[in-house]
């Protein structure tokens, strides 16, 4: 069973600047994922075509059940506030995650978390990439209960603050929240936390120890795979570049038993 994150960058590419949902339903369909944790992701927004970019990636796989969560209402950078529960079933332009499933989904939950009231230094991708001070804005998690070829999982997308301290609050808050469902675990997502830091935070097991930001030429891991609960054994793991986004996608794959535990890939 493969799963796999990417962060898409609204369906940005870096080396034309445009954005293309074609492009991106492509290229997440060429991931070959059972389940797709999506970050950076848009509805409705007007940058990239007026699409809900979650529904068309999931059109592209084939799934059987998707899902958009916003994190905000309104125009990134511009003018917007923060997304409540019931804003998933509008369509208002929305910024947030979204989770694509080719198995069935029995339940979805969401957890909701706060911005940091400081501004922290932000890396902005492109020719010229540089570090500028921005306020930040509030994040979602987003979790499916899924009936897998393994049996009953929880796979989660989140995509956390970049404030340093904050996204470890976040982190652990969210990681809570998905061991109380009681089934086996699995989070996915730009967690905008280095290396090892995730797994020590939270107590979960790291599935995935690759680099993944950069994009071009990835110098750290960002984009994560926490594992909670008895969850089959890691095969295999890799970040993939693709035609957009500033990051690469996060590719896990787990054998058929599951077992206590699971190796690193």
């Amino acid at each position: 069973m493969r799963l796999a994150s990417f962060n898409v960058l609204h369906g940005r590419s870096l080396a034309t600047g445009d954005v293309s949902t074609e492009r991106l339903a492509t290229a997440c369909a060429s991931l070959g994922a059972g389940v797709l944790a999506l970050q950076e992701i848009d509805r409705n927004q007007a940058r990239s075509g007026s699409v809900d970019q979650t529904e068309a990636v999931a059109h592209a796989m084939g799934a059987a059940a998707w899902r958009f969560e916003p994190a905000l209402i309104g125009e990134p950078g511009a003018v917007w506030r923060a997304a409540l529960d019931g804003d998933a079933a509008g369509a208002d332009p929305g910024y947030g995650v979204g989770l694509v499933s080719r198995y069935p989904v029995r339940a979805w939950h969401v957890v909701r978390l706060r911005a940091a009231k400081v501004r922290a230094p932000v890396y902005v991708p492109g020719a010229r990439g540089r570090f500028i001070l921005l306020a930040d804005e509030p994040r979602v998690a987003l979790a499916a209960e899924i009936e897998t070829p393994a049996g009953p999982m929880v796979v989660a997308t989140t995509h956390l603050s970049f404030v340093p301290g904050w996204n470890l609050v976040q982190l652990r808050r969210v990681a809570r929240a998905l061991a109380a469902l009681g089934l086996p675990c699995v989070l996915l997502g730009d967690l905008n936390v280095p290396g090892r830091v995730p797994a020590r935070a939270t107590g979960w097991r790291s599935l995935a120890t690759v680099k993944t930001f950069p994009g071009g030429k990835p110098s750290m891991q960002i984009d994560h795979a926490l594992g909670h609960g008895p969850l089959p054994s890691v095969g295999a793991a890799t970040a993939v570049e693709l035609p957009l986004s500033d990051h690469r996608a996060l590719v896990v794959d787990l054998l058929g038993a599951r077992d206590g535990g699971s190796k690193v890939g």
